[in-house]
């Protein structure tokens, strides 16, 4: 089955005409805003979000999305509204390209006390305009570092970052302090060098076979019996699946108590990522088969791109000139979401062959935006 979420509303109209973004269409959650943010950093274009988040049980701006409406005007010196906690409209109004140079950005402040939200999410929507931008970047990102719902550090370090790479991203990022949620506490570095000329177009449907599986299981202030117990049983768990695994058993110091595990699969060509959460009450080993089945699940389809990636590499694509495609596992409604959130800015053409939650293809025709031209003023 085909489907095609770029079809609708586009480009229409002046390029000067603000775009206006319903927060509530599709996924419904703060990736529309983030994926506006940089879109509009990008492109110059005056962006207002609206219904941001409406379908969820605290609708509006959390912290990280607070945090990353400011560390988006920062960037490009823009005029903003709504910057508050709760929020559900944001207007940005860029005055300048995005800036190289030295940025701070502290989610645990934008919180007023309440959880650190995600510093991967952040990064999401600097590091594009950055990797674009005439200059070297150094990003120090405090809060949390490996939270539920978003890219952990390990996964940004491991997948996104390498990714990247391939289409000219030039980034590396450093974990200083661990921070799991609620209270985070971590810090994550990032230094990019602006590439002006841009980005060059992936193609990412051919994994090759299997170098390497391995992974950290991870917790912050709690017993050493825990890791090892999540270690122990994922390299188990693969092992049924003919998968030789090392897993390495780590404990760490941080604000408050937090346990994850992240695993690694490295193709010939690719590599995919997958993270399971301890809660309270819940076995060390049900958090360790929760990623492993998950990146069992990834194997057997046999396709390179994971899920968590494909969605990640919607934006990246659309900017690159030129013919981009990519296979994933599944297909999920993040990526169909920011598909159609690239239409809106951009003219070029997406599109995604495969049912939601289904293996399938995304095919982009990038086509770089007219102020796709860091060192101009605008």
């Amino acid at each position: 089955m085909g489907v095609d979420p770029a079809s609708g509303a586009g480009q229409s109209g002046a390029l000067d005409a603000p775009v206006v973004i319903d927060g509530s269409h599709g996924e419904g959650g703060g990736q529309i805003l983030r994926s506006s943010l940089t879109l509009a950093v990008l492109t110059g274009r005056e962006t207002c979000v609206e219904r941001i988040r409406a379908g969820r049980g605290r609708p509006g701006l959390r912290p990280q999305h607070l945090t990353a409406v400011r560390a988006a005007a920062a960037l490009c010196r823009a005029d903003v509204a709504g910057d508050e906690l709760g929020s559900q409209t944001v207007r940005l109004r860029p005055r300048a390209p995005a800036q190289a140079g030295d940025y701070e950005f502290d989610v645990v402040e934008a919180a007023k006390g309440g959880s650190a939200g995600s510093t991967g999410l952040v990064l999401q929507t600097v590091l594009l305009p950055l990797a674009v931008s005439d200059g070297e970047s150094h990003l120090t990102l405090h809060g949390g570092t490996h939270v539920a719902w978003a890219p952990s550090a390990s996964y940004v370090r491991r997948v996104f970052l390498p990714t990247l790479g391939r289409a000219g991203v030039r980034a590396e990022a450093k974990v200083q302090r661990w921070g799991f949620y609620p209270l985070g506490g971590g810090t994550l570095e990032v230094q990019v060098q602006g590439r002006r000329e841009g980005l060059v177009p992936l193609s990412l449907v051919n994994r090759g076979d299997v170098k390497r599986v391995w992974g950290i299981a991870a917790v912050t202030n709690l017993p050493s019996h825990i890791p090892q117990r999540m270690a122990n049983r994922a390299r188990n768990a693969l092992a049924e699946e003919g998968l030789d695994a090392q897993v390495e058993a780590r404990r760490l110091r941080g604000e408050g108590p937090g346990a994850g595990i992240f695993l690694f699969v490295e193709y010939e060509h690719i590599v995919a990522g997958f993270t399971a959460y301890g809660r309270k009450g819940l076995p060390a080993e049900q958090v360790a088969e929760a990623a492993c089945e998950e990146l069992v699940h990834h194997h057997r389809t046999g396709a390179p791109v994971d899920p968590h990636l494909a969605d990640q590499l919607v934006i990246p694509m659309a900017l690159a000139k030129g013919e981009s495609r990519l296979y994933t596992s599944s297909v999920t409604r993040h990526l169909l979401t920011n598909a159609w959130v690239v239409r809106q800015f951009l003219d070029c053409e997406l599109q995604v062959e495969g049912a939601e939650g289904r293996p399938g293809t995304l095919v982009v025709e990038g086509h770089p935006p007219s102020r796709f031209e860091p060192a101009v003023a605008q």
